[in-house]
């Protein structure tokens, strides 16, 4: 949200707005899920350093303790339900993630890492240090689609990686994640 890359619609987030900045939509869903997290996790948390420890054959702490199993998971349940809510809220700004895409094509370097090791495991010349190389060229620095082109050009790869190479954009280059997605789908039946 704080990037740009979904809206909030107004509705479905409880009708919350801000009490100094009229123009802003409080994400109340996330923020109650927060909450609920952080106080199931010190409640887990909790547990789970005093029911693995007895003082004594006879400690009766841990009666006491395992009647906060419940509020601990309670809370766990409603964070996922404040979630879920949170998430049916919002609407995608494929535009503005697709700018933030374009303007960084430096991810790419972990491709032409990769690319760059197999190769040079297999034997290849002039493929040496790739994570420094690419350290070079990417970091604290933005580098364009040319830029990166012309260094996936100047390494003399063999022409069927090269092209392979030269064929991604940081909008193409998502590698299993439609795969998980579906996996994700077929869970959901």
């Amino acid at each position: 949200i704080s990037l740009g890359y979904f809206r909030q619609r107004l509705s479905a987030q409880g009708g919350t707005g801000s009490s100094t900045m009229p123009h802003k939509v409080n994400p109340i869903r996330f923020e109650n899920a927060e909450a609920n997290l952080e106080i199931s996790g010190a409640l887990l948390d909790v547990l789970s350093q005093t029911l693995v420890t007895s003082r004594l054959q006879r400690d009766l702490t841990d009666s006491t303790t395992q009647r906060n199993v419940g509020p601990a998971l309670g809370h766990s349940l409603l964070a996922i339900a404040n979630i879920r809510k949170g998430l049916a809220g919002l609407d995608v700004d494929a535009d503005a993630m697709a700018a933030d895409l374009e303007g960084n094509w430096e991810v790419l370097g972990e491709a032409v890492q990769s690319v760059m090791r197999t190769l040079g495991v297999q034997g290849h010349e002039g493929l040496d240090n790739p994570y420094e190389r690419l350290k070079e060229l990417t970091r604290g620095q933005r580098v364009d689609g040319a830029g990166m082109r012309e260094f996936i050009s100047s390494l003399g790869l063999p022409e069927a990686e090269q092209e392979r190479l030269l064929a991604l954009t940081p909008q193409t280059y998502v590698g299993l994640a439609a795969r998980l997605v579906g996996h994700l789908d077929d869970a959901r039946g």
